[in-house]
């Protein structure tokens, strides 16, 4: 059989390349006559210019402030006119000095994110893709904005450019579904930090009304910590980072030639079957006829919503290691290992290699 390999990022263990090569080695030492297509994916976070880079463009390079200001080499991506950033290469969680908590929480800046918009402006790009995800801070983009010269000076860098938010989430900025109190527990915020960092953002959606910009209620713009809100003041517009990647690394021609998918993330939950980038791999696969086997970090979902998915199967390397400590200490090896046992009994899942003239 010819097999697509297309996982998203699992977490901060393994990376999306990371983890298709993991599932890739599983897999061929066990089926060794098939053919493997590693195609792996992003929805605008944490590996979106790495799953680009292997397709498309030219590896660039700046030294940009880290969450915390420390300082950061980040990479970003070019191609002819085009340029993709990625907002965790500035400011992601695993730039902090550690575990998030509510000080990192409160202090963690966007500032990077803008540098890396001032190196693809001065790069001559005319398109500039900007990746959205796996942030720390929740500073609604306000220190992206500082870092571009202020709000008049990026609106006018910025007045000629076709910028794009790239991301999947559809959060607004404020309330009980906005940045702060959604995303920001998972940044370390404690109660009184949320509401702190909701109060802030307020001051700032209000600063943005006053200049025109009123965006804080738009679908998206409390992705990335709020840096939603600020492109679309900027001018830029959304688009889902899953189809950006999609389009890029070929993922349609690729399911129209293959007997197979497998793709994987991290938790496989309620959350994935909302759009995000498994379940849309597997609508995609659905449509064109083939099966789709998710291997995951964790999964919590029942046989029925699996089918209604169009998920074939999908196996947790939690419960293969035994542990989620083992399954994340031990994350390439742990994925590779079942791989090869999935692919060992993948006759029992009926796929069938696709007749072909």
């Amino acid at each position: 059989m010819r097999v697509m390999i297309a996982p998203d990022s699992f977490g901060d263990t393994l990376t999306a390349a990371a983890a298709a090569d993991a599932i890739a080695r599983g897999w061929a030492s066990v089926r060794e006559t098939d053919e493997l297509e590693l195609a792996p994916q992003s929805d605008g976070g944490p590996g979106f210019v790495e799953v680009l880079a292997s397709r498309i463009g030219t590896v660039q390079f700046a030294d940009v402030d880290g969450p915390l200001g420390n300082p950061v080499r980040a990479e970003w991506l070019l191609d002819g006119t085009a340029a993709y950033i990625e907002s965790a290469q500035a400011c992601g969680l695993h730039l902090l000095d550690g575990p998030p908590t509510p000080l990192s929480a409160s202090k963690a800046s966007s500032y990077g994110v803008g540098q890396l918009l001032g190196a693809a402006l001065d790069s001559g790009a005319e398109t500039i893709f900007v990746g959205l995800g796996g942030s720390s801070c929740s500073d609604g983009g306000r220190a992206m904005i500082r870092a571009l010269g202020g709000l008049g000076s990026a609106v006018a860098r910025l007045s000629d450019i076709d910028l794009v938010a790239a991301s999947d989430v559809e959060n607004p900025l404020l309330g009980d579904a906005g940045a702060a109190r959604v995303f920001g527990p998972q940044k370390g915020a404690d109660a009184e930090t949320v509401a702190r960092l909701e109060e802030l953002n307020a001051d700032w959606a209000a600063v943005l009304s006053a200049a025109g910009h009123d965006v804080a209620d738009r679908p998206g713009a409390g992705a990335a910590g709020g840096i939603g809100a600020a492109l679309f003041a900027l001018g830029g517009r959304q688009q889902p980072g899953a189809a950006v990647v999609a389009e890029r690394t070929g993922q349609q021609e690729l399911l129209d030639s293959v007997d197979l998918v497998l793709t994987g993330e991290g938790k496989f939950d309620s959350q994935s079957l909302r759009g995000k980038l498994v379940s849309r791999i597997a609508a995609a696969g659905g449509a064109t006829g083939i099966d789709t086997i998710v291997l995951a970090g964790q999964v919590t979902l029942s046989e029925d919503e699996l089918e209604s998915a169009g998920i074939s199967a999908a196996h947790s390397i939690s419960e293969f290691a035994g542990s989620v400590e083992l399954a994340m200490s031990d994350a390439a090896n742990q994925l590779e290992q079942l791989a090869a046992r999935v692919a060992a009994d993948v006759d029992d899942t009926a796929v069938q290699p696709r007749r072909r003239a």
